[in-house]
């Protein structure tokens, strides 16, 4: 049995629930602090959310996203109509890692600067010239990071994702490359560097799209 995860929460009573993975040396506190659960408050939104603190002992280990799914989404489903799952850097790509493995857990995706992976992962791709020539071997995917490169080479046309970065991400191109998988309606990328003052416009903004109207 894994070791409880540690959450924070705002439960208004919405219908549907966002569970927000950190990225590197980042807590939920750190969500509460750059105004992630005040922004909903604002708009009055039926959208509860979860913070989530993973650690990267945990992460590294491998038993931070099967604790997620046990402890958080599945039994979220009984109590909500749409359970979306979303990060920021590392938190976007482990949100990528996770619904590749485990199609239909969650109803969609918010990933906010995310961290587009290793090189030992992104210069494969690049060397077989970009993503949709690329063909991962057997041994490519045993490493999860490969598994949500081939989830990416065909995402589902009816499932919402949003993506957004600053234009000045030193990871801007990966992160670019990531959401030019999908329409443009769902991407968004704003003037800033790698860090909370664009990621809570980015916040906003993926918000202010009306997936979560009361």
């Amino acid at each position: 049995m894994s070791a409880a995860l540690r959450t924070l929460r705002h439960d208004g009573g919405g219908d549907s629930l966002i569970v927000l993975l950190p990225g590197a040396y980042m807590t939920p506190e750190h969500f509460v602090d750059h105004g992630f659960f005040s922004a909903i408050c604002q708009r009055r939104l039926s959208l509860d959310v979860a913070a989530v603190d993973l650690g990267l002992d945990a992460v590294s280990s491998g038993d931070a996203l099967p604790a997620v799914i046990e402890q958080i989404l599945l039994p979220a489903h009984a109590n909500y109509r749409q359970v979306w799952l979303g990060g920021i850097s590392l938190g976007g790509l482990l949100s990528l890692c996770l619904n590749a493995d485990h199609p239909g857990l969650v109803d969609g995706l918010c990933l906010i600067a995310p961290y587009p992976g290793s090189r030992l992962t992104t210069n494969p791709i690049k060397r077989a010239g970009g993503l949709d020539a690329w063909q991962p071997t057997a041994e490519d995917l045993t490493d999860p990071e490969f598994r949500a490169y081939r989830w990416l080479k065909f995402p589902p046309a009816d499932f919402p994702v949003f993506v957004g970065h600053g234009t000045e991400d030193r990871f801007a191109e990966g992160m670019q490359a990531i959401a030019e998988r999908f329409p443009a309606t769902a991407r968004c990328a704003l003037p800033g560097d790698h860090d909370w003052p664009v990621w809570r416009d980015l916040w906003e903004h993926f918000l202010n799209l009306g997936h979560f109207a009361a």
